[in-house]
């Protein structure tokens, strides 16, 4: 292992090398060389598994190869795609859809409603992280109308048809997802992973033709990215904070918003029972509920903004902040460290022996903080917020660790993640009590009665307005709520803004709203980009 990681490093480091080299002449030969219509983009988003929709790819922004059922506008509304439109019944338990008849697969073969059936079916049956288990069948009434009966009506199955790509039945294959068939503006050429991916526009696309002929997606370091931005040798580059005070020659820096947000979650019950495999659940002390509450209001979110991601973000305070369904009146007055002096006293927390630690019933307030060791965001965050909370009496030790060992740890210990989507069910996978342990769901295992009656409302309705209102309520309805003037079972920090530098010769047109960073939310619109 130690051999792969010193020779992928040499790779990265010559490449690096390489295309500073490439700078000596402000990289003008090497944006020359490039044709017009091709584009090279630095924008990470390699996906772990592939390209398969049926097993979560596309879900957080465009699966690009895929076409879907509905999708959304550059104003995050709800449109037609592959359906020409959509009859849901009194009762909320069939959706029918009606496909376009002038759609084929970059193959050449027609797509027709036995493709959306199977892509359906095989999603339902992979167990993927794309949950399915409220529909009851899916069924092709005719070449082009496809019915799908749940077992419950569910207000948020609408989101799944916007986001589910389809595959071909003909073709699908155990190995889709390294050579993914789709309906969507570009087609799949080659996939060198941990290197590149070349796409080119699908002819038998029925959209918008895309401009650009070609996209190479380069897969680098933070340091080799914005190395080959100054060398002129990508049309977009995403960056990270730290590198934004550095200018780049024929480049301008595009910020674009974000639900992406960064929060920590905290255990919610008492230690002194464990997981299926053996993981410990609960904390003694992020189960009380004055040190969840008190660690929320010590936290300065806006100092965080400014410190950690030098003004490109905003302060979070939810999961879906901006959101039609997000809870504006969950918004604390932060940043008060006295107020969380008075919160842990009046909850029974004092620091007896002058140690500068409170305790309780001869518990101390200390736990362990946990981030993914290769964040660097998350590390600088986690450091900050430890500086704001221990002057309030609570002692904070914070480790970084690999996605494997925060799977075994995350149910006892606080934890540091990142998520942010499009989806109020995003919001009923965190929460919901009856999710808890599974996977990265509800990892504090959070339960509340009244929330979780909330939640199951607000997914029962087809109304979409009425639906809002009622995930509103489980964040807060006046008395409870899993928000922090509730249960407090997060501590929400940051949204982050997405950064980008973009060619001066390239027009992105209007950006979205972006969810959580996985695969490129940023390609959305890409029918819309073209050269100046």
């Amino acid at each position: 292992m130690k051999k792969k990681i010193i020779c992928l490093g040499l790779v990265c480091l010559m490449f690096a090398m390489m295309l500073t080299g490439c700078a000596s002449n402000g990289g003008t030969d090497k944006k020359t060389a490039r044709a017009a219509d091709e584009l090279v983009l630095a924008i990470g988003g390699e996906p772990d598994d592939g390209f398969d929709p049926t097993t979560g790819w596309g879900r957080y922004g465009s699966p690009l190869f895929q076409s879907t059922l509905l999708t959304r506008d550059n104003d995050l509304n709800i449109v037609n795609d592959l359906a020409t439109g959509y009859i849901i019944s009194d009762d909320g338990l069939t959706w029918s859809y009606q496909i376009r008849k002038d759609v084929k697969f970059s193959d050449g073969t027609p797509l027709t409603a036995a493709d959306v059936v199977f892509t359906y079916e095989t999603t339902a049956k992979s167990g993927s992280v794309v949950d399915l288990s409220v529909m009851v069948s899916a069924k092709a009434i005719d070449d082009y109308t496809v019915e799908f009966k749940l077992n419950k009506p569910q207000s948020t199955f609408l989101y799944t048809t916007a986001a589910l790509g389809i595959v071909p039945k003909a073709s699908y294959s155990s190995d889709y997802a390294q050579k993914p068939v789709g309906s969507g503006p570009y087609k799949f050429v080659q996939w060198d992973k941990g290197q590149q991916l070349i796409v080119e526009a699908n002819a038998n696309y029925y959209g918008t033709k895309p401009e650009f002929k070609k996209v190479t997606f380069l897969y680098l370091s933070e340091e080799a990215t914005f190395a080959a931005a100054k060398a002129g040798e990508v049309d977009m580059a995403s960056i990270v904070p730290s590198l934004t005070s550095q200018k780049v020659d024929g480049m301008t820096l595009k910020t674009v918003d974000s639900v992406d947000n960064r929060g920590i979650s905290l255990p919610y019950v008492k230690s002194g029972t464990a997981t299926a495999e053996g993981y410990p659940i609960g904390n003694d002390v992020t189960s009380d509920l004055a040190i969840r509450k008190a660690i929320n209001y010590a936290i300065d979110r806006q100092n965080l903004v400014d410190g950690v991601l030098l003004g490109y973000g905003s302060e979070a305070y939810s999961v879906c902040d901006g959101l039609p369904w997000g809870n504006t009146e969950t918004a604390i007055t932060d940043g008060d460290s006295e107020g969380a002096k008075k919160m842990l006293a009046d909850g029974g927390w004092i620091d007896s022996d002058g140690d500068g630690i409170v305790e309780k019933d001869g518990v101390k307030a200390e736990f362990t903080l946990i981030y993914p060791s290769s964040d660097k965001v998350r590390q600088s965050l986690a450091i900050s917020v430890i500086d704001m909370i221990t002057p309030i009496g609570i002692k904070v030790n914070v480790e970084g660790k690999s996605w494997d060992e925060i799977y075994k740890l995350m149910f006892s210990n606080a934890v540091l993640f990142g998520w942010g989507s499009h989806d109020p069910i995003e919001m009923y996978n965190i929460y919901y009590s009856g999710n808890a342990g599974i996977e990265t769901n509800d990892p504090t295992f959070y339960k509340n009665d009244k929330v979780d009656a909330y939640m199951n409302q607000a997914l029962a309705t087809t109304d979409e307005a009425a639906a809002n209102e009622l995930w509103k309520k489980a964040q807060w309805d006046g008395q409870t709520g899993f928000s922090t003037l509730g249960d407090a079972p997060w501590a929400w920090l940051v949204n982050i803004d997405h950064l980008y530098l973009v060619d001066d010769s390239l027009d992105i047109g209007q950006n979205r709203t972006e969810p959580h960073g996985h695969g490129w939310p940023i390609t959305a619109n890409i029918t819309e980009w073209h050269r100046k």
